[in-house]
């Protein structure tokens, strides 16, 4: 596996969210978050341990399910719903939380479909490269926490998107979220987010859009209004929905460079 130090400096890359985007009070699919996660400093050693004791759990199912003994994926999920760990990522860092998600269904589905032993390894190693991944985020907004960033501080008051550009970074941010309350079961949570996400932020923008790329604004519309909204409604594999999130977000790429482009990085009144 990759070394874990590297996993750690990677994931501050992967967290580079602003202050605002990664405490927005995005509401917790399992209820309260718990009061940890307003004094995230005061518990990275037991963040640390979480991960360990799921990166076991996976390993220990892929041992029993490789030795032909029962191994019943829902004690990974039940392990991941228990952990502090679980409410620190979805707090901070809504990418790599669906990741870890995904990377929980991925050892699920391999063992549930007869896949190859490697298969099966190789699904643990995702998720075990996520989730250190996600320790490695809740280190960095721990810090920034500290520094008045978090939960209550001032960069989480009135958080707005001040321009185009901005906001297609929250659009990003609340696609990842979507994946996630998806892959929690929170079926009618997730299409709601996406009715919220192309209301309340993609219609402020289109108009802008429109102007420099009409047929990228449409394809992005027929995503919020009709592919994501689909797949949720026919219980897609989880992997589909990501897929097609991570479609939109090369468009939605495009379109930031548009935006950036065409100057819309100035604060906008919408």
């Amino acid at each position: 596996m990759t070394n874990r130090t590297g996993r750690t400096l990677c994931a501050i890359a992967t967290a580079t969210l602003a202050a605002g985007a990664l405490f927005s009070g995005a509401a917790q699919a399992d209820g309260e978050a718990g009061e940890h996660v307003e004094a995230m400093h005061e518990h990275i050693d037991t963040y640390v341990s979480d991960a360990r004791a799921m990166t076991e759990t996976a390993s220990g199912l892929a041992d029993a399910y490789a030795g032909g003994e029962a191994a019943d994926p829902q004690a990974l999920i039940d392990k991941w719903e228990s952990v502090k760990l679980h409410a620190a990522i979805e707090t901070t860092a809504a990418t790599i939380y669906a990741s870890i998600w995904q990377g929980i269904y991925g050892v699920k589905e391999a063992i549930e479909k007869e896949r190859p032993d490697e298969a099966v390894r190789e699904q643990v190693d995702a998720l075990d490269h996520a989730l250190w991944q996600g320790v490695g985020a809740v280190r960095l907004a721990a810090m920034q926490q500290k520094r008045g960033g978090g939960p209550g501080g001032d960069d989480a008051r009135g958080h707005v998107a001040s321009g185009p550009v901005a906001t297609i970074g929250e659009i990003e941010h609340n696609l990842d979220r979507v994946v996630a309350e998806y892959a929690e079961g929170e079926t009618k949570e997730a299409k709601e987010l996406v009715h919220s996400t192309y209301m309340e932020r993609f219609e402020g923008i289109e108009g802008l859009l429109i102007e420099q790329d009409a047929e990228l604004v449409e394809a992005l519309e027929k995503d919020f209004n009709v592919t994501l909204p689909r797949l949720i409604d026919q219980g897609a594999e989880l992997s589909e929905l990501r897929g097609a999130v991570d479609a939109m977000k090369e468009k939605l790429e495009r379109a930031e460079g548009l935006a950036a482009k065409a100057g819309g990085d100035k604060e906008e009144v919408f």
